[in-house]
C-alpha cells in the first residue's frame, strides 16, 4: 500500500477533495487525523473510514487559528505517536468580483484561509518532521494562483494561492536537508460542494474551459496527493504539481 502506516493530518476533510483525500489515504493505510470546521460531517467521514477498516481520528476547528494547527498535531502525536505527513487542503474562493469594488473583510477572509493558515501549519507540523528526521506535506494550491488564463473577478484567491507556491518554495529550500518535502498541488476545476457541483450550467461552463473539456472528479486530485506523500515523490521537493486537465497551457 502507497502510505502504509503512515500518520498524516488531512485539514478541510469534511467534503470535496479533502474527504476524498481521506478515503484513499486510509485504504493505502495511513493513519490519519482528520480536520475541518464543520465537526458533524468529520465525525460521519471519521465513522465511514473505521467501519471500512481504515484508521481516523479527527478534530473539528478553524485553519485561521494558529492553535488548531497545533492542536492538530498534538492529535496525530496523542493518537499515534509521531507525523509523517499532511495535506493541507483547507481553503476558500471567497467572493468574486473586480478588486477595486472588493470589501476588506472578503480579502482579509481569503488570505487569512487559503495563505496565513499555511504559516500556522508549517509552524506546527516542521518542528516534528525536522525532529523525526523527515516528512511531507502537501499544500493545495490552484491553477489560479500559476496561470489563471485570464480568469476574472478572483483577485482575492489568486494573489493567496500565489503567495502559497512562494511560501511552500521558499519553506522547501529551508527544509530540504532536514528531510522535510514540502510541495504545492494546483488542481483544476474539481466537482466539488465549493466547485459548484449542484449546478450544472456552470460546471458545464468550467468544463468548456479545459481543454480536456471536463472538471476533474475529486479523487483524482486526491490521487495526485497521495503520489506526493508518498515515497515515490522522494526526490520531489518545492514543486508547484500541475493537475489541472491542461488550463495553465489552453491560451498557449
Amino acid at each position: 500500500m502507497e502510505l502504509d502506516g503512515k500518520v498524516i493530518v488531512i485539514s478541510g476533510a469534511s467534503s470535496g477533495i479533502g474527504a476524498a483525500a481521506a478515503r484513499l489515504f486510509a485504504a493505502e493505510g495511513a493513519r490519519l487525523v482528520l480536520g475541518a470546521r464543520r465537526a458533524q460531517m468529520l465525525d460521519a467521514l471519521t465513522s465511514e473510514i473505521g467501519e471500512s477498516g481504515g484508521t481516523a481520528v479527527s478534530l473539528a476547528g478553524d485553519v485561521r487559528e494558529e492553535a488548531y494547527a497545533q492542536a492538530l498535531v498534538g492529535r496525530a502525536l496523542d493518537a499515534y505517536g509521531r507525523l509523517d505527513g499532511a495535506f493541507n487542503n483547507a481553503g476558500i474562493v471567497g467572493e468574486m468580483g473586480a478588486l477595486a469594488q472588493m470589501s476588506l473583510s472578503n480579502w482579509e477572509a481569503v488570505m487569512s484561509t487559503n495563505l496565513t493558515s499555511a504559516f500556522f501549519a508549517l509552524k506546527a507540523q516542521l518542528p516534528v518532521m525536522t525532529a523525526q528526521g523527515g516528512g511531507s506535506i502537501v499544500f493545495t494550491s490552484s491553477f489560479v494562483g500559476y496561470s489563471n488564463g485570464g480568469l476574472p473577478g478572483m483577485g482575492a484567491y489568486a494573489a493567496s494561492k500565489a503567495g502559497l507556491i512562494g511560501l511552500v518554495q521558499s519553506a522547501a529550500a529551508d527544509h530540504a536537508a532536514d528531510g522535510v518535502r514540502i510541495n504545492s498541488l494546483l488542481p483544476g476545476g474539481t466537482v466539488t460542494p465549493a466547485g459548484g457541483q449542484d449546478n450544472p450550467e456552470f460546471l458545464q461552463y468550467i468544463s468548456g474551459l479545459h481543454p480536456m473539456k471536463r472538471m476533474a472528479a475529486a479523487g483524482e486530485i486526491a490521487q495526485a496527493a497521495m503520489f506526493l506523500l508518498s515515497d515515490r515523490a522522494s526526490f520531489m521537493t518545492g514543486s508547484p504539481m500541475i493537475t489541472d486537465g491542461g488550463m495553465s497551457v489552453r491560451l498557449l
